[in-house]
């Protein structure tokens, strides 16, 4: 939908995304949704309600996400199992 929103998880970012670049992300997608690239000043309060909204749940999402295989963080040597979540 909106291609300038970039992938936030691993292996995509080696590290974990930033409080900015989550929020970075939230504002293109509500830029994208409402067609404005910046609001007038009677809907900037809902724009950034918005904006504020959709980074949140963004960052629970990738809290949550359980990431396997692959693209899962290696643990290092002698590292127990149960330490590499």
């Amino acid at each position: 939908m909106c291609r300038s929103i970039k992938t936030l998880r691993p292996p995509a970012l080696p590290e974990e995304a930033t409080e900015e670049e989550i929020t970075a992300a939230a504002l293109q997608y509500v830029r994208k949704v409402s067609g404005f690239r910046a609001p007038a000043a009677h809907n900037r309060e809902v724009f950034d309600r918005a904006v504020a909204e959709i980074a949140a749940s963004t960052a629970r999402l990738l809290a949550d996400l359980e990431v396997r295989g692959a693209a899962a963080p290696r643990a290092e040597a002698g590292e127990p199992a149960a330490a590499r979540r």
